[in-house]
């Protein structure tokens, strides 16, 4: 007596990870194994090490050797493993032979089963024919006479996984931790990051406190990032609405704090436009710094003037700074003179001194003659 029944299901732990077979806890004096291939990917790699918990499913002993496994499948998968899979929920594996009406044809060790076209895939829904010849994973939703009439899904396997996938990530995936993941895709609006198969959301304005014209000047497919999670929405019932916001800009010092030191009232800069709206130009004054010129304070537009049209985008634009508002992160600016004009013209009147030594002063003159 092994004290399991055929297809019961087990959570344990991994004792030792050998080259082909997995060790797990069995609270007996004999160990149980699971095949090293389950946990093997296409390149050989191995997903669990000792101490890890896993879930299993018993499916037979030879001896003082008990054989368990993450799926019914194979020699494995006769006639009571399948109904006991069915009345116990377990994930069984398949072979999709042929496209038949209304489905699939799929082969459970020497059983045949149907599957609906609406119960195969779950997010990334392939085309009847792409599916012929794969081994998939379902879950038994009919079993009945005696086995000879199955029906499964491989979409409620899917979703299952994403659940129990869903219910692990919510516990170290909440607002405020920190977070390694791989960049996956880049869009207009963000990026996507995956987190140990989970899709967090980068938007761009959570980029970097810079300015961002082009997400592919930071971040790139495949790139390797540390981010903050500044938003954690969990859907068990629906795991695929689950949503994970994330932020590197949160990791970055905010330039505003320190702008006292580098910036005040009066003090003249030239930038570049960035921003035209229909109240005024955005003008950048350091990286992550920008300000307003409002279009009352432009002199040769009117309150209707189209400013785009007037304006362009990474313009030079010469700039005082009338008033900072640290709290509000807002700065008012006004036209100026170019700054290097100031310049020029400083050092042209420092040149000009009259036989006397005087600064030149071209009303004075006019006055003489």
């Amino acid at each position: 007596m092994t004290g399991f029944d055929i297809g019961e299901e087990i959570e344990t732990s991994v004792v030792q990870v050998s080259n082909d077979t997995v060790f797990i806890d069995l609270g007996l004096k004999s160990e149980g194994f699971v095949d090293k291939s389950e946990f093997c990917d296409e390149e050989g790699k191995c997903s669990v090490k000792e101490g890890d918990r896993i879930k299993v499913y018993f499916v037979g002993s030879s001896g003082d050797d008990l054989h368990f496994t993450t799926k019914i499948k194979g020699e494995n998968a006769g006639s009571e493993v399948l109904e006991n899979a069915f009345s116990g929920g377990l994930p069984v594996e398949g072979h999709v032979e042929k496209e038949i009406k209304g489905g699939f044809e799929v082969k459970i060790g020497s059983a045949r089963a149907f599957c609906p076209y609406s119960q195969m895939g779950y997010k990334n829904r392939l085309e009847p024919s792409e599916y012929i010849g794969r081994t998939l994973s379902f879950l038994i939703t009919e079993y009945k006479n005696e086995g000879k009439n199955i029906i499964i899904s491989n979409r409620r396997f899917e979703e299952q996984k994403e659940m129990e996938k869903v219910n692990s990530l919510s516990s170290s995936l909440s607002e405020g931790s920190m977070v390694k993941g791989i960049v996956k895709s880049i869009q207009s609006y963000g990026a996507f990051v995956d987190i140990n198969g989970f899709q967090a959301l980068l938007p761009v304005s959570e980029i970097s406190h810079q300015r961002i014209e082009k997400i592919e000047d930071f971040l790139s497919a495949g790139q390797v990032i540390e981010a903050k999670v500044i938003r954690a929405d969990w859907n068990s019932a629906h795991p695929d609405r689950s949503k994970v916001s994330l932020s590197l800009k949160a990791l970055e010092k905010d330039p505003w704090e320190s702008l006292a030191d580098s910036l005040k009232a009066g003090d003249k800069i030239s930038g570049k436009i960035v921003r035209i709206a229909g109240f005024g130009l955005f003008v950048n004054l350091k990286p992550g710094i920008d300000g307003l010129v409002h279009i009352s304070a432009l002199n040769d537009v009117s309150t209707t003037t189209n400013l785009s049209k007037k304006y362009s985008i990474g313009q030079e634009f010469d700039v005082v700074i009338e008033k900072i508002d640290l709290k509000e992160k807002r700065i008012s600016l006004a036209p100026a003179s170019s700054v290097e004009q100031d310049k020029e013209t400083a050092s042209y009147m420092a040149g000009q001194d009259d036989d006397e030594g005087n600064t030149y002063n071209p009303f004075a003159a006019l006055l003489k003659k």
